[in-house]
């Protein structure tokens, strides 16, 4: 099992609750879970329920079945201020791969390294380089 990041993934779902999405289908213009990420792989996600202001942003795996699933394995936040998964309602929910900000390193305007492991993760870049 990888950690896939891909452009272009979208689908929708309406499952409630907090537990795995059953992924609906491709959004016209993007791409399927199974087709940009693969099966077994997992990858940081982003969900949202439509016409509300529910979110969440996690970590999950992508199972290609029928239909195809998105566990939601690690929840890095939500639209509630914390790491619990949000008990979703069942009306139609935007889930699609994104790379959550927490996880990124980059350089700041001044050209210094901010993010998670910010002047040793760069260090070491220059070094393995």
């Amino acid at each position: 099992m990888a950690l896939v990041i891909n452009d272009r993934v979208r689908e929708t779902s309406t499952t409630s609750g907090t537990g795995t999405l059953n992924l609906a289908g491709i959004v016209t213009g993007f791409q399927t879970f199974v087709a940009g990420i693969g099966d077994g792989n997992e990858t940081y996600y982003a969900i949202f329920e439509e016409g509300t202001n529910l979110f969440e942003i996690g970590r999950g795996t992508v199972t290609d079945a029928t239909p195809d699933t998105l566990s939601r394995t690690e929840v890095l936040s939500n639209s509630s201020g914390n790491t619990s998964k949000i008990n979703f309602s069942g009306g139609t929910l935007s889930v699609f791969c994104t790379m959550p900000a927490s996880k990124t390193v980059y350089l700041d305007s001044s050209g210094n390294p901010v993010g998670a492991a910010s002047n040793g993760f760069a260090l070491a870049m220059a070094v393995a380089l």
